[in-house]
């Protein structure tokens, strides 16, 4: 449903098929879906009361939980974060956009733990499973927003997104996506990741109710001339990915020259490992202080993720703020003459568990890191593949406000 058919529905009507939607998960994945639904009472009251003037009134949306929620005990995926952290006296900012916008929280999601992660796995509330494909996940770590607009739970979700964790599931749950930029004003209130990387997002199913939150939210720029921008394949792609990449991409930009070809590519190949030591250090800056003390409390892949800093060098941080450097740099000459880039937006469909590897964590971030250490936003356009799973398109632009994401969406029909 989109958002405007959710605004036809009577208060009480939209209560109870969200809760209808809610229920009809397979068993287990409610609790890997949602760290707190609203009873449908308090739903039915929120929707009558919603603000009448925007085009998000009476939508109803979930929340990734690694926003703070007025009076709510924020988990972050985790089963001790209230223990060692108050809970909010107030909506952070986005939250409180949103219901002044006249949108109605219906709950808050379960992510991959402390979103330390990219496949959207979670051994204290369940892993995430992509709703049309059992056995297969969301990806992550906004898992659970995703895996609710994926069902049909709700129009559009709020993630965040540090390597690519409104990319990820975007592409794997076949949906449109939005990275925000770091240190906005919709991310620093958020529990953070890594503060360099970090960004707010949103998902939505359609083109159309995409360009609605982000018009409502950021706003969009108009189109004034035919964007920009250039395709570029990067390594690692299943065939069929690489396949059908290459064709929705050559159908709305051009292959690049070899000179601009070889420039991106030769600095993008230490995005990944670039990536990995900068979230390593400020990952450890956030949990330090309770890391030890809690250490049987983390899920162990994430306790690794957060102990590694450990095995980092006063050398490799050294090369890595350099490559860091470097790989801005080159986003800041090619957003001279460009629009926009697309890059895949997955090296293949949503993955099974058991292929849910170290290895092919290292291709996703080969594909994602990238735009995250650029700082750029990112807009995910889904590209469907012949089983019915689906990979994506990110297309990455210099600033939320560029006319590409609004000549994107329009070509997708928003």
């Amino acid at each position: 449903m989109t958002i405007a058919e959710w605004q036809s529905l009577s208060p009480s009507r939209a209560a109870r098929l969200v809760h209808q939607r809610a229920g009809q998960l397979r068993p287990g994945q409610r609790r890997a879906v949602f760290a707190e639904l609203a009873d449908e009472r308090t739903l039915a009251a929120a929707f009558a009361t919603a603000p009448r003037s925007s085009p998000l009134s009476g939508a109803p949306c979930v929340v990734k939980d690694l926003f703070p929620v007025a009076g709510a005990a924020m988990l972050a995926g985790s089963t001790f974060l209230p223990e060692v952290r108050p809970p909010a006296a107030a909506d952070c900012t986005l939250v409180q956009r949103l219901r002044g916008r006249g949108a109605v929280l219906a709950g808050r999601t379960h992510l991959h733990e402390f979103a330390y992660g990219i496949t959207g796995e979670n051994p204290h509330y369940g892993d995430c499973e992509h709703p049309q494909f059992p056995g297969r996940t969301t990806g992550g770590s906004s898992s659970g927003s995703a895996a609710a607009v994926a069902a049909g739970i709700v129009p559009f979700a709020l993630g965040t997104d540090t390597g690519g964790s409104v990319r990820i599931p975007a592409a794997f749950c076949g949906l449109f996506g939005l990275r925000l930029t770091p240190g906005d004003e919709f991310v620093r209130e958020a529990f953070p990741l890594s503060p360099t990387c970090d960004t707010a997002g949103w998902f939505a199913a359609n083109a159309s109710d995409l360009a609605t939150v982000t018009r409502t939210l950021v706003g969009l720029t108009p189109v004034e001339r035919r964007p920009r921008g250039c395709f570029l394949e990067l390594p690692g792609l299943d065939a069929e990915v690489s396949r059908v990449f290459n064709a929705a991409a050559a159908a709305r930009a051009d292959a690049p020259d070899d000179e601009t070809r070889g420039a991106l590519l030769a600095v993008f190949a230490d995005a990944a490992t670039t990536y990995n030591v900068i979230v390593t250090d400020e990952a450890w800056t956030v949990h330090q202080a309770w890391a030890e003390s809690h250490r049987d409390r983390y899920d162990p892949a994430g306790w690794q993720r957060v102990n590694r800093v450990r095995q980092v060098t006063d050398p490799e941080r050294k090369v890595a703020r350099a490559k860091a450097e470097a790989i801005r740099r080159t986003w800041a000459a090619y957003f001279r003459t460009h629009d926009f880039l697309v890059l895949p937006g997955s090296p293949m469909a949503a993955l099974t568990k058991a292929d849910c590897t170290l290895g092919n964590r290292g291709r996703i971030l080969t594909l994602t890191t990238p735009a995250s250490i650029g700082g750029c936003p990112v807009l995910t356009v889904p590209v469907p593949l012949a089983s019915g799973l689906t990979t994506a398109l990110q297309v990455v632009v210099p600033s939320v406000r560029s006319q590409a994401i609004t000549w994107f969406l329009a070509q997708c029909g928003a």
